[in-house]
């Protein structure tokens, strides 16, 4: 259990990071961010390896570019599923995807140790 709200609270402040500074990402509220954190990482960890799964043949021919595409449309879909959290575009899931990615990986890297 505790592993679980530390990785909720990771993905809960790289969302914020996200929100503070690319334009087209937005929330609206303190709980509506502990919302959105909790539903994408509900999404990365369920439906995305499905999105994975079905797009392989283009990911490989992209040289692995194309799942950058797969995870803008996680942070997208996370985004509908959530009143209050919005994405401008697919440019702004796909940004807002990478950013959540490497804020929770530095935060993951200096909190092991």
């Amino acid at each position: 259990m505790g592993r679980f709200l530390i990785h909720w609270l990771v993905t809960g402040i790289a969302l914020w990071v996200a929100a503070a500074i690319l334009p087209g990402v937005t929330i609206t509220g303190w709980l509506t961010l502990a919302l959105a954190a909790l539903v994408l990482g509900f999404v990365n960890a369920v439906i995305r390896p499905i999105f994975t799964l079905l797009t392989l043949p283009i990911t490989i021919l992209t040289l692995g570019l194309f799942y950058l595409v797969v995870n803008g449309f996680a942070f997208g879909l996370a985004a509908l599923l959530v009143p209050g959290f919005a994405v401008a575009g697919l440019g702004s899931a796909i940004l807002g995807a990478l950013v959540v990615s490497l804020v929770s990986f530095f935060i993951g890297t200096f909190a092991r140790d």
